[in-house]
This record gives structure tokens, sequence and C-alpha cells, in this order.
């Protein structure tokens, strides 16, 4: 069973439904979870928060967030994914922020590193990921982690 049948299964199982907040991906984790027969029921939407404004506005991730600690950081990864839940109403949240490359890198925040979010009623989890490839290996990487990120979640609840 593909991991994206998993979470359906456990979602549908527990009756919880999702939404998905990406940035570095664009899209790919929807596509992904979409890509199941049935998705529809327990998959509420997703959105493709690829700039900073897109964050804020759709998301309403505080401005003072991402000046402060930057787009790719885990303080962003958790304003990402309780927006995304709030404005999604979902059960569940999922966002992912990061730096695919080949440029955008830093010493301090080098291409792949990656932050993924879940959220619930009662917690919201988030992990640091360090990823190397291409921009389109990266992203894929970074994709599945965060499926795997999810239903490890999901088992927990």
């Amino acid at each position: 069973m593909k991991i994206e049948e998993e979470i359906g299964r456990l979602l549908r199982n527990k009756k919880l439904t999702l939404s998905v907040a990406e940035s570095c991906t664009g899209g790919l984790i929807s596509n992904l979870i979409t890509n199941v027969d049935g998705s529809s029921d327990y998959f509420e939407r997703g959105y493709v928060v690829y700039s900073n404004r897109s964050k804020i506005e759709l998301l309403d991730v505080p401005e003072e967030i991402i000046k402060g600690y930057g787009a790719v950081s885990f303080h962003s990864a958790i304003a990402m994914v309780e927006g995304v839940k709030i404005k999604s109403c979902t059960d569940i949240g999922l966002s992912i922020t990061g730096i695919a490359g080949p440029g955008g890198g830093t010493i301090e925040k080098p291409v792949g590193l990656v932050y993924i979010a879940v959220a619930g009623d009662k917690k919201t989890d988030w992990k640091e990921f360090r990823f190397k490839g291409r921009r389109e290996e990266i992203k894929l990487k970074s994709a599945k982690e965060a499926l795997k990120y999810l239903r490890d979640y999901l088992c927990k609840l």
C-alpha cells in the first residue's frame, strides 16, 4: 500500500479532514494525496504559498515571523500549519517550507533545509530535515517525508 493510501485510510477511519500548506514542494504533496481514489472524503484543500506575501495573505502568517525568523524556519512552518487548519476548518493541517535550490541557500540555511509541521486539535509538531540532491530530488524527498510525518502523527491519535 502506498503511503498516501495509508494516510487516506487513517483519515477515513478516524473521520478526520486534512488541509495542506506547501511552499517548497509547490503542490506535490496535495497531488500525491489526491492521486488516491476517494480522497475528496477527507482532503479539503491545499494551498501553494510560495511567496512570503501569499503566506501572510492566505494563511495569516504574521509578517513579524517571516521578517524575524525567515520563511524557512520552524516558526513559519508552525504559523503556516495553524493558519491552514483554521482557514480550512479541518481537523488536521500539514505544512512544509524549505529551500529546494539550487540557489537561495546560505551557511545558516543551506539548500535542502526543510521544515514540516502537523497540527491537530491537541498539539502541533514540527521537524527539521536536511536533504541532498537536485531541486526535483529535494522536492520529492520533502514531499515523501511530509507524508511519512503525517502518517506517524495520525497513527498516534
